[in-house]
């Protein structure tokens, strides 16, 4: 029997691009939480080598996949033999934002610890995740956490208070390169979001949240598509509204569970990938 873990996707409540390092890499700054939208991995172990499969047919299965690249690593790290075949099943959207990748590796790498009987620490399965991407390690530590330097330094925060989340994510994808450089060309940093969220979720206020939500990205991509749904959710109930890493995918808070349902289903007219979900405090296997 194959064993399963759920990868959480995330959202980012406020991102700032805050510099850029001689390697190319940016720095950012960003309030991030997890979401209980998520896709699912299992392992197989006993296999012949390593193997990846999806269940959605344009994500590569090959070395460039993320989940592969968490198991080669893991493997390399403990001098185990590789022996598993993992299945990925999609629904986190791609070119989101939602770090489906990334959470599908951070799952990988919860798993195989535990199925392993490698008990590795938390840092451990953090430093190999940012081997495979910068999201990784929050990944693997899920919650409510400030991220600083490309992504990797995490301090956990207060857990986002009880509420409700719609995601969207509209039929226009968004290339991260194009999106950096997009950032690059408007020479526009630090637009100091993350200060008045990290005091909002630190003083337990979802409205304050809600009404602080920015995103550096969003202010340079200039999305249609990403304005009318943001638009829609506000007139639909939302506290606020905001896109999610560098886009497309766009989330709307709520207290109510009324108007977020009701949100949902009146996107869903017009979208195809709508989710209603609330925050993940804490990721276990």
């Amino acid at each position: 029997m194959p064993a399963s873990a759920k990868a959480y996707a995330k959202i980012n409540l406020a991102l700032d691009i805050t510099g850029k390092r001689e390697d190319g890499y940016h720095l950012l700054r960003m309030v991030m939480q997890s979401v209980s939208l998520y896709d699912e991995v299992e392992i197989r172990t006993g296999e012949a080598g390593l193997r990846v499969v999806c269940s959605h047919r344009s994500v590569p299965c090959d070395e460039s996949n993320a989940v592969y690249k968490a198991a080669a690593a893991f493997f390399k790290h403990t001098g185990l033999e590789p022996d598993v075949a993992i299945r990925i099943h999609k629904t986190i959207p791609s070119q989101a934002g939602l770090g489906g990748a990334s959470a599908d590796a951070a799952a990988v790498l919860r798993l195989l610890n535990t199925l392993k009987g490698t008990a590795l620490s938390k840092e451990t399965l953090c430093a190999l995740g940012l081997q495979v991407g910068a999201d990784v390690p929050f990944c693997i530590a899920g919650g409510t956490a400030l991220a600083e330097g490309i992504g990797e330094k995490l301090t956990p925060l207060t857990p986002l208070p009880s509420c409700r989340i719609v995601i969207c994510k509209p039929a226009v994808s968004v290339d991260t390169t194009r999106a950096y450089a997009l950032a690059d060309a408007a020479a526009k940093t630090g637009s100091g979001y993350c200060d008045a969220v990290l005091d909002a979720v630190r003083a337990s206020d979802i409205r304050a949240v809600a009404a602080s939500l920015g995103n550096e990205f969003e202010q340079v991509m200039h999305l249609a598509e990403v304005k009318h749904i943001k638009d829609a959710m506000r007139d639909l109930g939302a506290l606020g509204a905001c896109m999610t890493g560098s886009g497309s995918a766009v989330f709307g808070i709520f207290t109510d569970l009324q108007d977020a349902a009701r949100c949902r289903a009146k996107l869903q007219e017009y979208y195809s990938e709508v989710f209603l979900c609330e925050p993940v405090h804490e990721i276990t296997l």
